[in-house]
């Protein structure tokens, strides 16, 4: 059962369950906020005096979980007496840009900073543990900011976390701990889908990494290759420059680590099914899929659930992770 809620934050909280329709609640993993959007049938001010305006706090449960949280940021009516409403979680807030110097804070730190500086809601946040070095953000997305602590954590630590809001509340989770109980695939839930493998996006068989040694006046050179995908492929090169600080050692490692994420195809699947609300970006779902021989865990990039009167369904974008 869908409970939608509006909270006009006078006192009055209206339960519009029965008066709404189309329901969207989308989820993405990096770098956006959740969203809830949906049309309120018969207009604002025809129901019971109700009224809608942005800022107000948007509530979505189903079956007694809590699934989104968040604030009004678009009002849409015309002609029709419907009205189209879309609200964001809090994470809409970290779209602003700001200045910041960071120095060797872990990514946890680095949220609860910026968490604290914008006074938001925040929950339970693991502990990165990895030191991230000088971080200098000028005229940066406060978001792009946390998903770069995030990045170079992986980099470092092959840690992958998620950072989202837990209804109402933010929250950091290691991806091993948010593998979910549920198969889907041909037998279970899935009714449509898209398998994709690539090399076009974020794959790479060259690593190089340069660094300006003051000492020699010159730049010294580090390359990790795998011979055989390039003959296979052709040479795909990420390039980067090390900051000054870090050691041979250290840049030696980060060049394994880079050829552990990079140096494979990307596989991605586009899977619409019935409904879970288990189900949102961060999670990992176990497909099985027989007709492309799938039988794996993939990473929940993207995630949109609809929900129309007792209708539910998902659509999802997952990809592989190891």
């Amino acid at each position: 059962m869908i409970e939608l809620l509006i909270d006009n934050k006078n006192g009055d909280i209206w339960d519009i369950s029965m008066i709404s329709s189309d329901i969207e609640w989308k989820t993405s993993r990096i770098g956006k906020a959740s969203s809830c959007e949906f049309t309120v049938i018969g207009g604002l001010t025809k129901t019971n005096g109700f009224k809608c305006n942005p800022g107000d706090v948007v509530r979505l449960v189903k079956d007694g979980v809590g699934l989104f949280y968040g604030y009004v940021f678009s009002v849409d009516s015309g002609i029709e007496e419907n009205v189209k409403i879309l609200a964001y979680d809090q994470l809409r807030y970290l779209m602003t840009n700001e200045t910041y110097v960071l120095n060797g804070m872990t990514a946890t730190q680095i949220i609860q900073k910026i968490a604290g500086d914008l006074q938001l809601k925040v929950g339970v946040l693991a502990n990165t543990k990895h030191s991230i070095p000088a971080m200098v953000e000028d005229n940066v997305k406060l978001m792009d900011i946390i998903c770069k602590a995030l990045d170079r954590t992986l980099v470092a630590t092959l840690q992958n976390y998620v950072f989202y809001d837990k209804f109402g509340s933010l929250t950091l989770q290691n991806i091993t701990e948010l593998a979910l109980d549920l198969v889907i695939g041909d037998d279970s839930l899935v009714y449509s889908y898209d398998f994709n493998r690539s090399i076009d996006s974020d794959t790479f068989n060259r690593i190089k990494i340069v660094q300006d040694n003051k000492e020699t006046g010159k730049r010294d050179v580090y390359i990790a290759q795998d011979s055989g995908n390039i003959a296979r492929w052709g040479r795909l090169q990420y390039f980067e420059k090390a900051d000054e600080k870090m050691n041979a050692a250290q840049i030696n490692e980060k060049l394994i680590q880079m050829m552990t994420l990079k140096n494979r195809e990307s596989k991605t699947l586009k899977l619409d099914s019935i409904g879970n609300i288990q189900v949102r970006a961060g999670v990992l779902v176990y497909v099985i899929l027989e007709t492309l021989d799938i039988k794996q865990y993939f990473l929940v990039d993207e995630c949109s659930h609809h929900f129309n009167g007792n209708d539910h369904y998902m659509s999802l974008n997952v990809k592989v992770i190891a």
